[in-house]
C-alpha cells in the first residue's frame, strides 16, 4: 500500500487526500499546530495521524504539499529539515521562480521533487479536478496511479520542473482577476444605480462573471489565500517581462477583504468592503 502524506488538509488539501485515499493509498496529516477545522476535515474524510511531521516523514512513499502558496516554501523548508526520500509533490499555486527555491531547498534530501498544479474545485462525488505534473519522468506515474478512477484527473506535462506552476499561474491570471473585476465593476454600478442595467447588459452576453453576483461573496472569503497567489502571478509576469500591474492590484482590492476569511457574507457587504474607508467606519 502506498503510503501518502498530506501537507496540510485544507478545504483543497483534504478533498484531494481523500481521493488518494478512496484509491487504496493511506494518507497520513500531521495535526501539530493544526486548528480544529483541520481535525474536522481530517476525521471527515478518514485520513490518518501521524505522532509528527518527522514520523509522516518517515512512513510516506509521497508528500503532496497543499497549502495556501505563502507557505509553500516553508513547508518545504520543515521537510527537507527530515531529509525525506520519497517524491515530494507541491502542488501550490506558486510561480515558476517560487517552484524552483522550493526545489533548490529539497535538493539537500534524496527527495524527488514534482511539480503540481491543482485546477478546479476540491474534487467530490460531483464534482472532479484537474492535477497537474510535472518535472521527473520516472516521478510521474506513481503520483498519477494515486488518482486513478477518481474524481482527480492527473494530466503530466513534458518540461520538467515550473511547466505545470506556469499552467496553474496562466490559469488564474484570468480567472480569478476576472472576478475581482468583476466584483469592482458591480460595485461600481449599484454606487450608481445602474446595477441592473449592468446585469440586464451582461445576461446578455455567454458565460459573463458580471452576471454571477451570487459568486461575490465567496470571492470576499476566498481572497486571503487568491490575494498572495495573485502575488505569485505577478511574479511570474514580471520574470517573463510581461506587466504584471492587473495581478497586483488584484492582490491589493483581495486585500480589503482579508477581514471576512471564510466567512460568510452577503453581496452588498462585501461589496461594501472594496470601498476605500473615509472613516473608522466599515462601509456595510
Amino acid at each position: 500500500m502506498t503510503v501518502v502524506g498530506v501537507l496540510h488538509p485544507g478545504s483543497m488539501g483534504a478533498a484531494v487526500a481523500a481521493q488518494a485515499r478512496f484509491s487504496g493509498a493511506e494518507v497520513l496529516w500531521c495535526p501539530t499546530e493544526r486548528g480544529p477545522a483541520s481535525r474536522d476535515r481530517a476525521a471527515k474524510y478518514g485520513l490518518a495521524t501521524a505522532g509528527s511531521l518527522g514520523e509522516l516523514v518517515e512512513r510516506a512513499d509521497i508528500i503532496l504539499s497543499i497549502c495556501p502558496p505563502a507557505h509553500a516554501e516553508n513547508v518545504a523548508v520543515e521537510v527537507s529539515a527530515h531529509l525525506f526520500t520519497g517524491i515530494y509533490v507541491d502542488a501550490n499555486a506558486v510561480a515558476p521562480a517560487t517552484m524552483a527555491r522550493i526545489y533548490a531547498t529539497m535538493s539537500g534530501t534524496k527527495a524527488t521533487v514534482v511539480d503540481g498544479s491543482i485546477i478546479g474545485s476540491p474534487p467530490s462525488a460531483s464534482k472532479s479536478t484537474r492535477l497537474y505534473l510535472s518535472g521527473p519522468e520516472e516521478a510521474l506515474p506513481p503520483v498519477t496511479a494515486l488518482f486513478d478512477g477518481t474524481a482527480v484527473q492527473a494530466h503530466t506535462l513534458a518540461g520538467g520542473i515550473g511547466r505545470a506552476s506556469a499552467l496553474k499561474l496562466s490559469y488564474s491570471s484570468y480567472q480569478k482577476a476576472s472576478r475581482v473585476l468583476a466584483a469592482v465593476s458591480y460595485a461600481l454600478a449599484r454606487d450608481y444605480g445602474v446595477e441592473g442595467e449592468l446585469l440586464d447588459i451582461a445576461e446578455g452576453r455567454s458565460t459573463s462573471y458580471l452576471a454571477e453576483t451570487a459568486y461575490i461573496p465567496k470571492v470576499a472569503a476566498r481572497s486571503w489565500r487568491w490575494g498572495p497567489e495573485m502575488r505569485e502571478v505577478a511574479s511570474a509576469l514580471r520574470e517573463a517581462g510581461l506587466p504584471p500591474d492587473l495581478a497586483e492590484a488584484s492582490a491589493d482590492v483581495m486585500s480589503r477583504w482579508d477581514v471576512v476569511k471564510d466567512s460568510s457574507v452577503g453581496a452588498p457587504q462585501a461589496l461594501g468592503y472594496l470601498h476605500e474607508a473615509q472613516s473608522d467606519d466599515v462601509p456595510t
